[in-house]
């Protein structure tokens, strides 16, 4: 090489190093993070990270498949359902476009299944014979203050005849005799007879009480000039005779107000082996953002949501028998704020946590404690922490079962509160004088926590967000494996997706758990961009499925297994076993899951045989189907065998 060439090729290489040296120092924050994300992905996929910690893995559907999934339940054929509804979309809602979805996640199969109304924010809970009781759901989307533009609200209906009820017509008209304004109705209103009090002393007829109907009017016309400040009586139009006498209407203030949510009675059963939905009488009432629990006697009990005028329902309870499909009203009224956390107890009655989706008063129905559905008495349990701060928080029924004593994980404050906990909060409701006490902290206050109960007797508790709705991006990208035995919270892998309103997570067969939705309010820290739907679904496998060797092997078996009867499985591994529990599938939605339970068996081995006892209450192991699982003496549990219970 000549000395010419020579200085040209030194130059170019002074010249690149130059550029190379520059871009780094342009580039040096970027560089950084691409080096320490390949360094993040190296150290959650080593051995040693995921025995420790677990892995999380994202499961995205073809675009086709994709749905804003607001309710999740586990199906006895190991699918999942995925209930979408109108999926807090507007546009979905006006087009009728109501989505479901089955998922096998062994097969990795997704499939679309006809939705036959609006099941955006409805109840639901597993029945005895594997269906899954759906109830309630979307008659008509919230309208904000400013989008509303005729005046309206809750018109009530008073009949003062004692010998019939009168049902009056959608389109009915109501003209105020002060303010002379009218307003008419939007569906048709059965209001029932007066009830004749008598004296108990003397058996004289002191007077009739009027029968009530709550009905939503609106006014004729747009405008604030149509509106009312003050309470009035209204005339019905279109009564002649003793009904028009008898029959009238009270309004408070009828306003340009915000308009809120208004629910629906319809009911329906999905049936996993035909894959089809089943429609079943309605509901007494409507409903929004009900809950569904299972009672001592095996019926379902419906309990709060706001009505088809966008009321809360005023205590109005009812239960669903699976044997007739007919709904009935209970003897007296109770009222909860919606979505209330209740969860029958082994004595038969119903505790409720105090966790809750937040619509209601803030002053009625907040307190946790012990309900006497038949009798309607309350027992108030005190000692919760952070009382004020209850709406999004969760609830679970710590394992085992037996036990009865539940954890109350994080929670906000009333409405859009930026306020949080990070509290939990346990409690034993077999101690004779059961309270509240705090377990382990979470490390920020946590709206939304989503927790699921593992085979091994552990909960892994994930995501959740700071402030309402994940609001100056708040979501909280951590999750923990809480101890029942040492009262212990461990963090372990960090979630990859962030989860708050609209979100669940399911136990799977197979010992993994699956996560789903997230509804964030806003897109960025500044609250300036609307928030996007998460479409993603995402599983956590737990540390115990990274263990050396296999999962234990659990085959055979019967099918059915009566109270107090007993089911011989086989197991290789059957002198490793150190546990055997029941766990029921879980139904959730908006962190509200009241099905999921982990019932401890007793079991004896001998060569690969596995015997297995059920627990002969009735209220402790409910009718159903569930998932057997067995846990070695390596905390590894096995994959489940599904067993019905008659």
């Amino acid at each position: 090489m000549n000395d010419r060439a020579g200085r040209r090729r030194a130059r170019r290489l002074a010249i690149g190093t130059a550029v190379v040296l520059a871009l780094a120092g342009m580039n040096g924050p970027w560089l950084y993070r691409f080096s320490t994300e390949k360094y993040h992905q190296y150290k959650i996929n080593k051995p040693e990270y995921k025995a420790a910690n677990g892995k999380w893995e994202i499961i995205d559907f073809p675009e086709e498949y994709r749905q804003n999934t607001i309710h999740a339940a586990l199906l006895r054929t190991g699918k999942v359902l995925l209930v979408a509804g109108s999926g807090n979309n507007q546009d979905n809602f006006d087009a009728k476009k109501f989505d479901t979805r089955i998922w096998d996640p062994v097969k990795g199969t997704i499939k679309k299944v006809p939705t036959p109304a609006d099941l955006f924010c409805t109840g639901h809970t597993q029945l005895a014979n594997g269906n899954l009781l759906i109830a309630g759901g979307t008659k008509r989307y919230e309208k904000l203050k400013g989008d509303v533009t005729k005046a309206g609200g809750l018109m009530i209906v008073h009949n003062e005849n004692p010998d019939k009820p009168i049902t009056l017509p959608a389109g009915t008209k109501f003209t105020g005799k002060e303010n002379g304004k009218t307003f008419v109705s939007k569906d048709p209103v059965l209001v029932p007879r007066a009830k004749k009090v008598f004296d108990k002393a003397t058996g004289r007829f002191l007077r009739n009480d009027p029968g009530l109907g709550r009905i939503y009017v609106e006014a004729q016309k747009r405008g604030k000039k149509h509106e009312t400040g003050t309470q009035d009586n209204y005339r019905v139009h279109g009564l002649k005779g003793a009904d028009a006498k008898n029959t009238y209407g009270i309004a408070q203030k009828l306003a340009l107000d915000k308009k809120d949510f208004q629910g629906i009675r319809d009911a329906f059963e999905f049936d996993p082996i035909a894959e089809k939905y089943i429609k079943v009488d309605p509901m007494k009432e409507a409903r929004w953002y009900p809950t569904l629990t299972t009672l001592s006697d095996g019926k379902i009990l419906s309990v709060s949501g706001l009505d088809d005028i966008g009321q809360l329902v005023p205590g109005k309870n009812e239960v669903f028998d699976p044997q007739t499909k007919k709904w009935t009203y209970t003897d007296k009224v109770r009222q909860f704020p919606t979505y209330p956390a209740l969860f029958l107890m082994q004595n038969g009655k119903v505790f409720y946590s105090g966790s809750n989706a937040g619509y209601g008063p803030d002053n009625v129905g907040r307190d946790p404690g012990v309900w006497d559905v038949d009798t309607n008495k309350f027992a108030k349990i005190p000692g919760l922490s952070d009382p004020k701060l209850m709406e999004t928080s969760g609830t679970v029924l710590l394992p085992p079962a037996q036990d009865e004593k539940y954890m109350v994980i994080g929670g906000g404050g009333v409405g859009e509160s930026q306020q949080s906990s990070e509290k939990t909060r346990i409690v034993d409701l077999k101690d004779d004088d059961p309270r509240f006490v705090d377990g382990p902290s979470l490390d920020k206050g946590t709206r939304y926590p989503n927790a699921s109960i593992l085979p091994d007797d552990s909960v892994l508790i994930s995501g959740g967000s700071e402030d309402y709705r994940g609001r100056s991006d708040s979501n909280i990208f951590e999750a923990r494996i809480y101890d029942t035995e040492k009262n212990d919270l461990r963090r372990v892998a960090d979630p990859l997706v962030g989860r708050n309103y609209h979100s669940g997570s399911i136990l799977l067969p197979d010992g993994r758990v699956m996560f789903f939705g997230s509804d964030s309010l806003y897109g960025d820290k500044a609250n300036t961009k609307p928030g996007k739907f998460e479409q993603r679904i995402e599983i956590y496998t737990p540390p115990y499925l990274y263990g050396s060797g296999d999962q234990p092997s659990l085959s055979g078996g019967p099918q059915t297994i009566e109270r107090g009867g007993t089911g011989t499985f086989t197991s290789s591994d059957a002198s490793k076993i150190q546990k055997v529990r029941l766990i029921r599938p879980s139904a959730a939605t908006h962190v509200t899951d009241v099905d999921q339970r982990s019932i401890a068996l007793d079991f004896k081995a001998s060569g690969d045989k596995l015997t297995v006892t059920m627990p002969k209450n009735r209220n402790l192991v409910q009718a159903g189907w569930y998932m057997l699982f067995v846990t070695d003496d390596r905390g590894t549990p096995s994959k489940a065998q599904w067993v019905k219970v008659p």
